[in-house]
């Protein structure tokens, strides 16, 4: 009997192997899918070497991966019929650490052949086995050869190699789980392992259970009367187990079959088995890019979103796939925020990963994938758009305000994002396009105008809008909480600047007769505008004669370089530093209650009417713009007073 061979490992194996089972994987449940794609890789090789020299086949049953597990021993089986190792490649492929045989296959093929499409990484991927195990056994004999090698390894300084024995080609590794570990000797829970991370292999992973046996032939009818007590069965006696086989990965992956041969059926119920929604997607994409980088994808649209869409710890819906198998959940380097809600799975051939496939590497081919992820979802969009108008407006009052974070995250999308935007209106029912709104533009019309607020309600009824309403200008109601950063980040359409309408700077075509009337008023209201300016010194910032104003008195306005009031009260709701912003108060010089105002202050200057009418004033313009007023019960007051003077002097003069 041949002598067991001892052999050190390469390359400081003691600190490297350390260095693999403690920080190299996040997850031990790795070690699975680690394993099995090793043994699709040995399949593969076979598969290509067999296609110039059919004997490496021999009789060998067909292609297939097999698990199984003996509790009893403590032990875990990963086999497969593939391409098997020589003495020599034992020692070269599981005697050094990172040493990829996969990976120098693929360059001697030059990649010129899919189904030389290899994950690679073979030595590190092998080495996960000692995530759960204590030692590690692998029985291989090569393809085309006759002697078989035993491989042993308690992953410390050393490995073993001797004879063993083997019926045919290809390579069973034994794992020898430690006690923390027997969660990985039951079947169901191999079965949940290999559905989550192989479930698209395309070899056949067959997983063994130990089951009883079929029951034998009934005997015959002649001895059917036959009480003898040798032949008894007694209700202890325990059934007889065998280990049996049945698939269970799907194989077939949809996104690698061909578009004309895929259903909307498929489609849909692939949908529904990647997200668990029990409603279809509203559209999907589905594509192959081929060039210097090789990967499809199968992103999905869904009809609702998903109950934590603007949660801050929101996951992605797209499944990140090498070679078919699974490698991550919430492929983050892919899908950009904005498209948080998009469902499905890319796979790539040359993706480059870490040595533990967990994390993606920040290179060209991460960046290629994801550019054409946003291309993609933004072309199908456009398409939803353009074809189906009721379909895409329903996605737009699901997903618009998410899609809008896109115009201040990736500045590089915002014309393509642009297009897909989506406003209520003062000019139409239902919902509009920038498109649209600029074809309606009036003749002289500069720029673009919205407006800002909780609901289409209160800025449709806002002050702000009166000189544009006057004009016959479109206003878009702007009442999401992205909207102010969203626009922002597309600045312009069409070339035409997106101004609010309750900014300071406001700039309207010119009115000569409006300005006029302003010109003249300055001078008469210097006086009250002083006043009124002392009065709310701490509230306000400047106190001004409104063009913007037509129907009502007064209104707040937004200085250059401050935030609406709508977007402070948001922040403060939501717990975040926000610095009061002393706005502008606009006054209608042209309004009567502001007439009444001034001559009560030329008779009464610095009064504490006055002084309380200027409160008032500025308390409405709050409530105007759905600002909260300081001290209700104060307004409510005021306005009794008022009323109870309005109302007597009413009946005084009643007949």
């Amino acid at each position: 009997m041949t002598a067991p061979e001892t052999h050190s490992f390469q390359a400081e194996v003691s600190r490297v192997l350390h260095l693999v089972v403690n920080s190299l994987y996040s997850n031990k449940e790795i070690f699975l899918r680690e394993l099995v794609s090793n043994a699709s890789d040995a399949i593969d090789r076979l598969r290509i070497s067999a296609l110039t020299d059919d004997s490496l086949l021999g009789d060998g049953d067909e292609f297939a991966i097999r698990v199984w597990a003996d509790a009893d021993a403590r032990k875990l089986f990963i086999e497969d019929n593939g391409s098997g190792m020589t003495h020599d490649e034992l020692i070269k492929n599981l005697g050094t650490i990172a040493h990829s045989g996969s990976q120098k296959f693929m360059q001697a093929l030059e990649q010129k052949n899919d189904e030389a499409a290899l994950i690679g990484q073979f030595g590190v991927g092998f080495y996960a086995a000692f995530l759960v195990a204590d030692s590690v056994e692998v029985v291989s004999r090569a393809a085309g050869h006759e002697d078989a090698w035993r491989w042993v390894s308690d992953a410390q300084e050393s490995f073993t190699l001797e004879p063993a024995e083997r019926d045919g080609r290809g390579t069973t590794i034994t794992l020898h789980l430690g006690e923390d570990h027997s969660e990985y000797l039951s079947f169901w829970s191999l079965r949940a392992l290999i559905a989550k991370y192989s479930d698209y292999v395309r070899h056949p992973i067959l997983l063994g259970d130990m089951r009883p046996m079929p029951a034998e032939d009934d005997a015959s009818d002649d001895d059917e009367d036959d009480d003898s007590d040798d032949d008894a069965k007694t209700e202890d006696e325990e059934p007889r187990l065998s280990l049996q086989f049945e698939t269970v990965n799907q194989g077939s992956a949809l996104w690698q079959r061909s578009k004309d041969e895929i259903t909307d059926e498929e489609y849909t119920e692939f949908y529904k088995h990647l997200s668990h929604d029990f409603e279809g997607p509203r559209c999907w994409t589905h594509f192959r890019i081929e060039g210097k980088q090789l990967f499809s994808g199968l992103l999905y649209v869904p009809s609702r979103p998903p109950f934590d869409l603007y949660h801050r710890d929101s996951k992605r819906g797209v499944r990140l796939f090498v070679n078919r198998v699974f490698i991550m959940e919430d492929a983050e380097e892919l899908v950009p925020s904005w498209l948080r809600f998009i469902k499905g799975v890319i796979d790539s051939d040359d993706l480059p990963l870490n040595v533990s496939r967990e994390l993606l590497q920040d290179g060209k081919v991460t960046k290629v994938i994801r550019k054409q992820v946003i291309k993609k979802t933004l072309d199908e969009l456009a398409r939803l758009a353009e074809d189906d108008d009721e379909s895409y407006l329903a996605f737009w009052k699901a997903f618009g305000p998410v899609v809008k974070e896109g115009l201040y995250l990736d500045r590089d999308q915002a014309k393509r994002i642009g297009k897909l935007l989506r406003y209520r209106s003062s000019a139409v029912d239902g919902l509009t396009s920038l498109d649209g709104y600029v074809e309606r533009m009036k003749e002289g019309q500069e720029a673009i105008y919205y407006a800002l607020g909780e609901s289409e309600t209160a800025v449709a009824g806002s002050p702000h809008l009166e000189a544009l309403k006057a004009k016959s200008y479109e206003v878009l109601y702007m009442t999401d909480p992205v909207d102010e950063w969203a626009i922002e980040g597309l600045g312009t359409w069409d070339d035409k600047d997106l101004v609010s309408a309750m900014q300071a700077n406001l700039e309207i075509d010119s009115d000569e007769d409006a300005d006029e009337d302003a010109e003249k008023d300055k001078p008469a209201y210097e006086g009250l505008f002083e006043t009124m300016q002392g009065v709310l010194d701490e509230n306000v910032r400047e106190v001004r004669v409104s063009k913007r104003l037509t129907d009502s008195p007064v209104c707040l306005v937004v200085p250059e370089g401050g935030q609406h009031a709508y977007l402070e009260r948001l922040m403060r709701n939501h717990d975040q530093s926000m610095p009061k912003t002393k706005r502008i108060l606009e006054v209608n010089g042209q309004h009567p209650l502001i007439a009444n105002l001034r001559k009560l202050h030329d008779n009464e200057p610095g009064s504490d009417r006055v002084k309380e009418w200027t409160e008032i004033l500025y308390d409405q313009a709050l409530l105007l713009e759905g600002s909260p007023v300081e001290d209700p019960a104060r307004l409510a007051r005021r306005m009794t007073t008022l009323l109870q003077a309005a109302s007597a002097t009413a009946l005084e003069e009643a007949p």
